[in-house]
């Protein structure tokens, strides 16, 4: 067993707790250490350290504007489009720190997949829709797209819908579909991991429903990293856990621990809706 650093508010001075993990953690995909950020003056995440396993969904849960989306967004590098940000500290994909001066923030972003809490397909057609990343980023020939478009939608569990209709706009789409396109034209650059920031949150519970079930199979090949509100969600869907409050991370680790023997009374109160 590998065990994991519990960090707490700086304000609540307590002696940090082991959080213990499966053997697997051992080979994390994304290492934290000590990352903080700041919109200007104000500090948003506070001295962040924790590893994200491979082949994994971990969700990140806690209260609106604690820090879970900007964090999110520290690992693909997109806080840097925001003008007046800085951080401290470094985060690592797959041993490399991804603020390392030989770190192309597109080829990060290959690498990172991002789906966002709205779908947001591009104006064009499905089949362009998908091949949009791959074309970009020269990943293939333009021979070699129809089969990379169609293993992408099929990993995104749309094919057999759209299969048809590729020359239809993505926009045409229900709005289950056109998440689920999003998912594929981040799964079309065979990105190491994908992040999703609430991707539920604007569905209906049927295409809620397919979004859960599709990430249970996609985390064979992926590892996954999913902000959510809804602890119905992060329970089900989710092999490990991390609770965010005020900008720390007050506990990590494994789902079910997490959920039904929490290390930290603000946990229990949190994920018993006695808050937030």
């Amino acid at each position: 067993m590998t065990a994991a650093v519990e960090l707490v508010p700086q304000e609540a001075a307590r002696t940090p707790r082991l959080v213990h993990h499966p053997t697997q953690t051992a080979t994390p995909v994304i290492d934290v250490r000590r990352y903080a950020f700041w919109y200007g003056a104000t500090q948003a995440l506070f001295d962040l350290t924790f590893t994200i396993p491979r082949r994994a969904v971990t969700a990140l849960i806690g209260p609106s504007g604690c820090g879970k989306s900007t964090f999110l967004r520290s690992i693909n590098r997109l806080n840097e489009l925001i003008p007046g940000t800085r951080h401290s500290g470094d985060i690592l994909l797959e041993g490399v720190s991804v603020f390392s001066r030989g770190m192309d923030a597109v080829a990060l972003r290959r690498e990172v997949g991002m789906v966002f809490q709205r779908p947001n397909p591009f104006p064009k057609s499905i089949f362009d829709n998908v091949a949009y990343g791959p074309r970009l980023n020269a990943l293939a020939p333009e021979r070699d797209m129809p089969e990379r478009v169609e293993r992408a939608l099929r990993q995104a569990a749309l094919w057999d819908e759209v299969k048809d209709r590729l020359e239809a706009p993505g926009t045409s789409l229900s709005g289950g579909q056109q998440q689920r396109l999003c998912i594929a034209r981040a799964l079309a650059n065979e990105p190491e991991v994908l992040l999703m920031d609430e991707p539920c949150s604007a569905l209906d519970p049927a295409a809620t429903q397919r979004i859960e079930e599709l990430l249970v199979e996609l985390k064979q090949s992926y590892s996954i990293v999913i902000v959510t509100h809804n602890m119905q969600q992060a329970s089900r869907v989710s092999d490990f856990t991390g609770f965010f409050y005020l900008g720390h991370l007050i506990e990590f680790g494994d789902t079910k621990q997490l959920f039904t023997r929490p290390a930290d009374e603000r946990t229990e109160a949190y994920i018993t809706g006695r808050f937030g």
